[in-house]
């Protein structure tokens, strides 16, 4: 699928205000009470990913993960903005693509590649229900 609007080079970027929710606190590590967690910055970028792509697909059209690959460089702590740039990199049939990089306010704290395919909605929403059909007879 060809989608004439999307184009290698167009980047997009989101900021974020660290919060206590957002810190290793939340995500099994208790010692790490005021610290960025890696979860939490793998989502933001998976957001900014998303926020580049989806607005410009076709109606009925989605993107969904496939792999995703980072590395967190050095920590933000609780209060700092982490600002995150996805710049898609490469597009194939229905694959795309993107290198992901984050900052917080003393500079750049992570950076990877994330992989999202092209679906249909409908589609994709047929194959998770006939996937989830042998659930349904349980007791």
């Amino acid at each position: 699928m060809k989608i004439p609007e999307l184009k290698v080079g167009m980047s997009n970027s989101i900021q974020k205000v660290i919060t206590r929710g957002d810190t290793a606190l939340n995500f099994g590590s208790g010692a790490l009470d005021n610290l960025l967690a890696t979860p939490t910055l793998a989502a933001l970028m998976i957001e900014a990913a998303v926020k580049l792509v989806d607005p410009l697909l076709p109606e009925g059209y989605i993107s969904i993960g496939k792999t995703i690959e980072i590395e967190h460089e050095h920590p933000t702590i609780q209060g700092m903005t982490v600002t995150v740039s996805a710049k898609l990199m490469e597009l194939g049939e229905n694959r795309i693509t993107l290198e992901i990089i984050a900052y917080d306010d003393l500079g750049r704290i992570g950076s990877g590649y994330h992989e999202r395919q092209v679906v249909k909605r409908d589609i994709l929403m047929d194959k998770v229900e006939e996937r989830f059909k042998p659930l349904q007879s349980r007791p």
